[in-house]
């Protein structure tokens, strides 16, 4: 594992450093409005920031500190639920959301950002704290590798791991999704939600037998999540209808992001997804800076 993590450290250095540098958009220089610490007042302290509530409940005067808007604050929903635990090509979908984390970890860090967790399994969910730094994104990253495989049967619930992003109300900043975004789109609601206080961006990590099936004859199909299990007979009948339900759910996906105001990044198990990302950073830096 730390070597594995390693390699894939190196891999999104050596192919991102430097991309978003910058480019922190909606994020302005200045003292900053978001409310931070109280504090006790100090003679020179601009009496506008004076914390009345904190001065009433210890009977000594208080001012509200701000945190500067330069500085990025990222939150990650890592859906780790048991459809994530499939893969039929390079990858497990899995390995491949974790490495969608490490390129977002390396994309918003430095200069003072921070980034934090949300790892749903469906079983549990873990919230790492939002820090800066190397050690911090290093040790975020070994944690999320090694979160225990949620057990067979065991339903993710992606609304409900995006409904705790919201709880408590938290700074202007970045919010990710990545998942499969497989099932219903009842996560539509939270996500809309948060893009009131954060600009958005959904990674949907995709393999190719869920958007077609193969010539194989007949296979026993399973869904993780339920346990369930039936047998097949793949025909080319079946086939056609099976990518045309995936393609309609896949524009389904997309057009619920789409509503949310969420930038809409897709990786594949059997793609080159190290290029995918940097392609959809240049155009989004593209069009920040007005097509030049």
């Amino acid at each position: 594992m730390e070597a594995a993590l390693r390699t894939l450290e190196l891999t999104v250095r050596r192919r991102l450093d430097g991309l978003l540098q910058g480019n922190h958009l909606g994020l302005v220089p200045g003292p900053g409005s978001e409310p931070g610490e109280s504090r006790l007042y100090f003679p020179g302290d601009d009496v506008r920031h004076m914390d009345w509530a904190a001065t009433a409940r210890t009977t000594a005067p208080h001012v509200r500190e701000t945190i500067s808007d330069r500085e990025l604050e990222t939150w990650v929903v890592m859906d780790l639920s048991a459809s994530l635990d499939f893969g039929t090509a390079a990858c497990e979908k899995r390995d491949l959301a974790i490495a969608a984390l490490a390129a977002v970890t390396h994309l918003t860090r430095g200069g003072g950002n921070r980034i934090g967790v949300l790892v749903a399994t469906g079983k549990d969910l873990v919230r790492i704290p939002a820090r800066g730094g190397l050690a911090h994104a290093q040790g975020m990253l070994r944690r999320v590798a090694n979160t225990p495989r949620a057990p067979e049967g065991t339903r993710g619930d992606l609304a409900a791991a995006i409904e705790q992003l919201r709880r408590p109300p938290r700074r202007r900043g970045l919010a990710v999704v990545i998942s499969d975004f497989l099932g219903d789109t009842d996560w539509e609601r939270p996500l809309r939600a948060l893009s009131a206080r954060h600009e958005l961006l959904a990674v949907e990590v995709l393999d190719p037998r869920e958007l077609e099936l193969p010539d194989v004859g007949t296979v026993v199909l399973a869904d993780p999540e339920t346990g369930r299990q039936r047998e097949v007979t793949i025909t080319p009948l079946l086939a056609r209808e099976f990518s045309a339900a995936a393609a309609e759910h896949r524009e389904q996906v997309a057009a619920a992001l789409r509503r949310c105001g969420a930038a809409h990044l897709t990786l594949r198990t059997d793609s080159d997804w190290i290029a995918d990302v940097v392609r959809f950073v240049l155009a989004r830096k593209r069009a920040w800076s007005g097509g030049r």
